[in-house]
């Protein structure tokens, strides 16, 4: 997607079309400035500095050393590290620092005192190891996309402008990101509180679902013949568009973003009418979109369980089954969701038509209820 006003704000400086050699734009690394990592990965001596700068220190210690600093034991670090998402280590490979060491003595610390047990802090590691993977290559390659965008670059040479440029903005993008970790925990917290308040009564039943939301996939028609026939740069904007366009309408509306699967994204709300409002604007906002392919969805309303920053359950299995049948342009509903829609007040801007009863994989024959917004 271009989008060349995207992320403009104060402050924000305009850049003509420049050659690398006014930018700055590092020459390539000379072979004396090559080094090879405790790894085996090879880095030349500027990044070298630059991620001794990000981390506080140089690599120091081998796996050993660090569970001795940390005051724990080599397999709990071992697990520590692989929950991270990081690949073993021999024992002679020195790889860590001191803020390698302070990170793994702070969590077994909160395991020494109680706060926690071991299979939450593992859990907890994965979470955020998880999530902040997928940060830091978005933010690259958003970083990457402007530098390309705004001084005529190719993608190599956009990549190594990323490179010189990424310490000087670090701590504006740790800020940000402290930011909205906060801002996102706070609104979940007013969200389970809420919840809790509506349920007080504990629930003895093990095959009810605790969570009740109206569940929503959206997802793109004949995306994988039409990748073959596109370049890179136009299945980039393809799938940038596909994503923002629906995230933007998703989270305007209150609902939220569960995860995206190839061409299709899962989405939550708290309530049936913010999910069928979510979906038909979700549609109407994508078929407008120039270049984009014809997309699809569903809604469905029922229990689920919510792990690990997923959600599980039937509901989730019926909307991602019903979305597979449902023709381009158009909503699918189940017949238990219609008509509990039928019985609020939301349901009067809409119109429900039974269309052909569908064999779907795993559930057998549903009758499918296709969910249009009445004109005006």
């Amino acid at each position: 997607m271009s989008e060349d006003t995207r992320g403009a704000g104060p402050r924000a400086e305009r850049v003509g079309e420049l050659r690398t050699d006014q930018i700055g734009l590092p020459e390539g690394p000379r072979p004396d400035d090559i080094g090879e990592a405790s790894g085996g990965e090879v880095y030349s001596s500027t990044v070298r500095a630059s991620v001794e700068q990000l981390l506080g220190g140089s690599e120091r210690y081998t796996i050993i050393e660090l569970a001795a600093l940390a005051g724990v034991s080599v397999d709990f670090a071992r697990t520590f590290w692989k929950a991270m998402g990081f690949p073993n280590v021999t024992d002679d490979a020195v790889l860590f620092g001191d803020s390698d060491a302070n990170a793994l003595r702070v969590m077994g610390q909160l395991i020494d005192d109680g706060r926690i047990d071991t299979s939450t802090a593992i859990s907890l590691l994965r979470a955020q190891s998880h999530t902040t993977d997928r940060l830091v290559l978005w933010q690259t390659e958003a970083l990457a996309e402007g530098a390309a965008r705004s001084m005529a670059l190719d993608d190599v040479s956009a990549k190594l402008v990323v490179l010189d440029k990424l310490p000087g903005i670090v701590d504006v993008l740790q800020a940000q990101l402290d930011y909205s970790w906060r801002r996102q925990l706070a609104a979940l917290m007013v969200r389970t509180e809420a919840e809790v308040a509506d349920s007080r009564r504990p629930d003895v039943d093990p095959f009810r679902m605790p969570l009740q939301r109206a569940v929503g996939f959206i997802d793109m028609v004949a995306y994988t013949r039409r990748t073959t026939e596109l370049g890179s740069r136009a299945l980039a904007e393809l799938v940038q568009t596909f994503e923002y366009t629906s995230r933007d309408v998703i989270t305007t509306h209150g609902a939220r973003v569960v995860k995206t699967i190839g061409d299709a994204i899962l989405y939550v709300a708290d309530d049936l009418p913010t999910g069928a409002e979510v979906t038909v604007d979700l549609l109407g906002a994508l078929q407008a979109r120039e270049n984009m392919l014809p997309v699809r969805a569903s809604i469905v309303w029922g229990g689920l369980i919510s792990r690990n920053g997923d959600i599980f359950g039937p509901t989730v299995n019926l909307a991602s089954r019903l979305v597979d049948v449902a023709p381009a342009g158009t909503i699918l509903m189940d017949r238990s969701t219609a008509d509990t829609f039928a019985t609020l007040p939301a349901a009067s801007m809409y119109t429900m038509v039974p269309r052909e009863v569908a064999e779907l994989q795993g559930l057998g024959e549903v009758t499918p209820i296709e969910l249009r917004r009445r004109p005006g």
